[in-house]
């Protein structure tokens, strides 16, 4: 029996400008984000394993790690860290069972929404649940862009994915409800790889940041009448090692007339879909061309 159930949604980055590196080492990135309705399913159990020594972890994924690499525990051990600095020691240890329906290796941040979902739950949980700040400050332990499933809603991330940006009720009305199209290949794309191979690109490979700003600011003050801007120039290092992914879409711009990009790092990609788009026609187009092993679902921005 579970104390609590979470949902850990999937996001696609609609624009993505990665403008230079920090003086961290990191990535210096401008992107608007948006959440989707498909996710994952964290439960967060206390009951069952009463006398456990650790937090715990499993998967209905096979291959998915689940010992302390997986974010989902490494959010277990920030959120323990900092609550026992606050006074709030007590929270029993937890059993997550983790229900997979975000691909893996696939740019639209299913590692770290669980790892959001884990603090939410046991924020939750706790007898004293933690200040934003204190549970901001733990997903920003876990990865760069666990903070913004903290956000309810698109945002736009800056930095190198901390700092956020909710929409305002005008931008975020022309995005939710939209229907979406995710498609990935059977093979991921390792995010350091990619970044690491725009960073031996550069200069040429990132975007000026001021000419980024400039569009989203454009798409911003008028919503409902500018077009949505979509770019990632994560894709001039992807689509030059994988050259089934710029195929693929430039196929479906060709015959359907869509508007796709590739989310994130990839190696998963979207379509914006229209009411009179022929969805059983673009399914076995991706089909044809991935196999039958690709995954493709509709779904809608949360």
């Amino acid at each position: 029996m579970t104390d609590t159930c979470v949902h850990a949604p999937a996001k696609i980055n609609l624009f993505l400008a990665i403008t230079g590196r920090l003086t961290d080492g990191f990535h210096d990135l401008i992107s608007l984000v948006a959440p989707l309705e498909l996710g994952d399913t964290l439960w967060l159990d206390t009951r069952v394993y009463a006398d456990a020594k650790e937090d715990t972890l499993a998967c209905t994924e096979p291959g998915v790690p689940v010992d302390a690499s997986n974010l989902v525990l490494r959010a277990a051990a920030a959120f323990r860290r900092r609550s026992d600095a606050n006074g709030g020691r007590g929270l029993p240890f937890i059993h997550f069972t983790l229900k997979k329906e975000t691909p893996a290796g696939a740019g639209l941040g299913g590692g770290s929404s669980d790892a959001a979902a884990a603090l939410r739950g046991m924020n939750h949980l706790a007898a004293r649940p933690l200040a934003m700040d204190d549970l901001l400050a733990c997903a920003a332990e876990v990865g760069s862009d666990v903070p913004l499933f903290r956000a309810r809603g698109s945002v736009i991330m800056r930095g190198r994915g901390e700092q956020i940006q909710k929409l305002d009720d005008g931008p975020s009305a022309a995005l939710r409800g939209r229907s979406v199209l995710l498609f990935k290949p059977p093979f991921g794309v390792a995010t350091a790889w990619a970044y690491g191979r725009l960073k031996e690109l550069a200069p040429t490979g990132y975007r000026p940041a001021a000419e980024a700003e400039a569009q989203l600011a454009a798409w911003l003050a008028a919503p409902f009448r500018a077009e949505l801007p979509l770019e990632n120039n994560l894709e001039i290092p992807v689509f030059e090692k994988y050259a089934a992914l710029p195929v693929l879409l430039d196929e479906l711009r060709s015959r359907f007339n869509l508007r796709c990009r590739m989310s994130g790092s990839g190696s998963a990609c979207f379509a914006l879909l229209e009411p009179d788009s022929p969805r059983a026609a673009i399914e076995q187009t991706i089909r044809e061309a991935w196999g039958p092993e690709a995954f493709v679902r509709i779904t809608r921005i949360a």
